[in-house]
């Protein structure tokens, strides 16, 4: 097999991903977002774009890197300063990049909701958090300890370097009814849309502080799982498929964050 290039590599991902007009916060910008004069010699990927992935990806001598949060994440930026060097690094290396948000999210098999749903040992029944119209999360149902499922989170979010926690539980507390929305998931939307649905337990990456008084008086649960953590599961899942469908060697970028 021919060695692909980039946008071979990119149109497969956005066919599997249905990522053309996916609704998405406008600096997203789904897909190819870097050229390169290819062909891809071997795939990395990270949860985010910095300095640090572009320094990792050149030592991993990567030349196609996909990312959850892209290149532009930050909007519309002057190329100077550390943007500038960036750019000229990847361009340098000929390296291109592929990012995914909302459609990696999203994603009932590849997707960090239903990854993670499945990583906790949770069965997915059915989708939770819309967007524009569009569902984002998972939800299910289940009958386990809170507290188990606790410890679940605590043991895979640690393992990435970071750290779970519960908005609040009670003592022998049972988890019935779940949804899960990976990121920065817990927002006042998110909770009510989960006391409505009858969700007992909201897991995700982070949220704002007034989430945790507010899912303590709407009877839902939240736990927040890390943003870097739960955000993990798709690029890996993109990874594989990349490494399966090309039979190129792959690199998962570990850079944790803390958050």
């Amino acid at each position: 097999m021919s060695s692909p290039t980039a946008a071979q590599v990119a149109g497969l991902l956005d066919e599997r991903l249905a990522a053309p007009g996916f609704p998405d916060y406008a600096p997203a910008l789904n897909g190819l977002q870097l050229d390169h004069r290819g062909p891809v010699r071997k795939v990395v990927a990270a949860v985010d774009f910095s300095r640090r992935t572009v320094d990792a990806a050149i030592a991993a001598g990567g030349n196609l890197l996909l990312l959850h949060h892209g290149m532009f994440w930050g909007g519309n930026q002057r190329l100077v300063g550390h943007h500038y060097d960036r750019l000229r690094d990847l361009m340098a290396h000929d390296i291109a990049v592929y990012a995914s948000h909302l459609p990696l999210d999203a994603h009932l098999e590849l997707g960090n909701c239903a990854q993670l749903a499945r990583r906790l040992g949770l069965d997915v029944g059915g989708r939770f958090g819309q967007y524009q119209g569009v569902p984002i999360g998972v939800m299910g149902e289940a009958n386990v300890p809170l507290a188990d499922l606790l410890s679940r989170a605590q043991a895979f979010s640690a393992a990435l370097g970071g750290g779970a926690r519960a908005s609040h539980q009670a003592a022998g507390q049972q988890c019935k009814r779940w949804a899960i929305v990976t990121g920065a998931g817990a927002d006042a939307t998110t909770l009510r849309e989960a006391h409505a649905a009858g969700i007992d337990t909201l897991i995700v990456g982070e949220g704002p502080h007034h989430t945790t008084v507010d899912a303590a008086e709407l009877g839902v649960t939240v736990i927040y799982a890390g943003h870097y953590a739960t955000e993990t599961l798709g690029v890996q899942a993109l990874l594989e498929v990349v490494g399966r469908e090309f039979g190129l060697p792959t690199e998962f970028l570990y850079l944790p964050t803390g958050s």
